[in-house]
């Protein structure tokens, strides 16, 4: 969906005034699921107006993170859940713009948890008293007082560490009056599903639904995937205006969501992802090929995120048979999950290898980018 701009994103007026703005002037189109949802954000805007939470007080107390009373009829969140392109960033957008609320903050989900374990991490440093003390309290109490409406876009617990302090990290920012807007993918009971140690997970959903509105933005028209019908999605050759196809589609795909860096956690080592925002992760050829990755690797990746757009692949060949070995997996690895692939090249694919070690395996490799390249494959595949 389009994002809000100009006179919508100074509005003071509640979410659902801005939404029916933008359908009359021609911006979206009217989609009752998205009406829905603005209508249960606009009850949550009306609410914070004369909402506060209590003022943490000061002493050993408070460095402790207990200081801090209950508050009084906290209001219920909301967590949005649906599927790709419903325009659940752009409902954000209306909703956290015009939230009346100085001590506001949108994040993505994973990039808040880094920032609370490095919380954790420091306070322990600092307060070496005991292997036992507890730096839950304090990280949240810090996290609360920087900001008590927390906006999460992508709402997704894949990491262990985190679904092992997320309930109590969680809960006690709650107590402590926090209010939270999610957007996700995932119902809440789906969430770091099949994870280790789910069962300690557990309680956070229970937490989860007793302190949101859950919401399911029903299937409708994917409108980020309608932008992409009639586009060019594999673009030869690489150079600046390839690049700049690149950028502009992983703008549409995003909304124009900040792009951040990402990385992936596997069994003690890190993938660095470039930019990443929305479930759109952007690479280079050498980012994901030129490292010793192997398909487990490529695996994690095509789970993180449902589309990929890589620039900047060469000529494959004798040359670079150990990138091209690569590129043959990670083809494999995207196609398999459904990940849409968004590309540019040296050559079309049939004439993207003049090696002779990988000439049949690459025969694969070809007909899945070109399949790739496909509407039927772009609407059929994951969302």
């Amino acid at each position: 969906m389009a994002r809000p701009t100009g006179e919508y994103a100074v509005n003071q007026k509640g979410p659902l005034a801005r939404y029916e703005a933008m359908i009359e002037d021609g911006t979206v189109s009217r989609d009752h699921a998205q009406e829905a949802a603005a209508a249960k954000l606009q009850w949550l805007h009306d609410q914070l107006i004369d909402y506060r939470p209590p003022q943490a007080k000061t002493g050993w107390t408070a460095k402790l993170g207990f200081a801090r009373s209950k508050p009084s009829n906290p209001p219920k969140g909301l967590y949005i859940y649906g599927s790709v392109g419903r325009g659940k960033s752009m409902l954000m957008d209306l909703f956290f713009d015009g939230a009346q609320v100085e001590k506001k903050r949108r994040i993505h989900f994973h990039e808040f948890m880094r920032e609370a374990h490095d919380l954790i991490h420091q306070w322990r440093q600092e307060n070496k008293v005991s292997k036992t003390a507890e730096p839950i309290r304090p990280t949240a109490r810090k996290l609360a007082d920087s900001a008590w409406l927390l906006c999460f876009d992508e709402f997704e617990v894949r990491d262990i560490a985190d679904a092992m302090i997320v309930s109590r990290l969680f809960f006690a920012m709650f107590e402590m009056g926090v209010v939270v807007v999610a957007t996700s993918n995932r119902a809440p009971d789906e969430l770091y599903k099949d994870g280790l140690q789910r069962d300690l997970f557990l309680p956070f959903i229970g937490i989860l639904k007793a302190r949101h509105e859950v919401f399911r933005l029903d299937d409708g028209e994917d409108y980020r995937l309608g932008r992409l019908r009639g586009q060019t999605v594999y673009h030869v050759p690489c150079g600046p205006e390839a690049e700049a196809a690149l950028d502009r589609t992983f703008a549409e795909l995003t909304d124009n969501a900040e792009a951040v860096p990402d990385a992936i956690s596997r069994k003690g080592r890190e993938i660095t992802v470039p930019a990443a925002a929305s479930g759109v992760a952007r690479f280079g050829f050498r980012d994901l090929c030129d490292v010793p990755l192997a398909a487990a690797d490529y695996l994690a990746v095509a789970e993180r995120f449902h589309t990929v757009i890589l620039s900047d692949i060469p000529i494959l060949g004798a040359a670079n048979r150990d990138q091209a070995r690569r590129f043959m997996t990670l083809i494999d690895a995207l196609y398999d999950q459904g990940v849409r692939l968004i590309a540019s090249a040296e050559a079309e694919p049939e004439k993207l290898y003049d090696g002779e070690d990988w000439g049949f395996e690459f025969d694969r490799t070809i007909s899945r980018l070109m399949e790739m390249q496909s509407s039927d494959y772009f609407e059929s595949r994951r969302r």
